[in-house]
């Protein structure tokens, strides 16, 4: 004897077999949030000496700036590298505007030069232009930083985002209190030496030479933000 299903069954398995299948739902990508930048700088300069720069201003005072490579690695390379090649020592403070900030890093002091290495694409992060802050200067194009930087004196939060913020002074900002005003001063502050604190360099005590003199044409010219 065959084993008969009932009707009800054979009919309920026709009904299934009509019934279109349905793809399975397919979930969407999720992107990973960004993860938080670290916003503690540690002020001990022997601690990750490699990442602490060291300006010997010609006022007398030495100043500390803690680089921080999680927030825009490759700004903070570039400083090293230019650092340990002597591009900063001799060069003025050639933009200082009282409240805001002090400008450097422009071997010709007009705020039209650099290095010879490429600019850099921008790093833009969320650390804010606070006092003591150290940022990167650029042109209107925001992938024109190359070796200028400034030292923020007051808090100017609509620069950020604008501008990459790559360390923080942690020692002396009353030297950079100090730095003499001007677009260019009459008498700039210069830098005597920059290196890093993991060089061990002793404060100068001879006074570098002073950039080439800088003419009205060539400020006429400056193409620094």
């Amino acid at each position: 004897m065959k084993f008969r299903l009932p009707l009800t069954a054979l009919m309920l398995g026709a009904a299934l077999a009509a019934t279109p299948v349905l793809a399975k739902k397919t979930a969407e990508p999720v992107t990973p949030a960004p993860a938080a930048l670290p916003t503690f700088v540690d002020p001990d300069v022997t601690q990750d000496p490699d990442n602490v720069l060291l300006l010997d201003l010609s006022d007398g005072g030495r100043v500390a700036i803690r680089l921080m490579p999680q927030w825009a690695p490759h700004h903070v390379e570039r400083i090293k590298t230019l650092t340990r090649q002597g591009f900063y020592n001799g060069i003025i403070f050639h933009r200082v505007i009282d409240g805001f900030m002090a400008q450097t890093g422009d071997p010709t002091g007009t705020g039209q030069g650099g290095s010879d290495l490429p600019d850099l694409e921008a790093e833009f992060n969320s650390m804010p232009h606070m006092r003591g802050s150290v940022s990167m200067a650029r042109t209107n194009d925001p992938n024109s930083a190359n070796s200028q930087f400034f030292i923020v004196f007051y808090p100017r939060f609509a620069l950020d985002r604008k501008y990459t913020v790559f360390g923080r002074v942690i020692g002396g900002m009353q030297y950079v209190d100090k730095i003499q005003r001007g677009e260019p001063p009459e008498n700039p502050t210069r830098i005597l030496q920059a290196s890093l604190a993991s060089q061990h360099k002793g404060l100068p005590t001879a006074a570098t030479p002073a950039p080439a003199a800088i003419t009205v044409d060539q400020l006429s010219n400056s193409v620094s933000d």
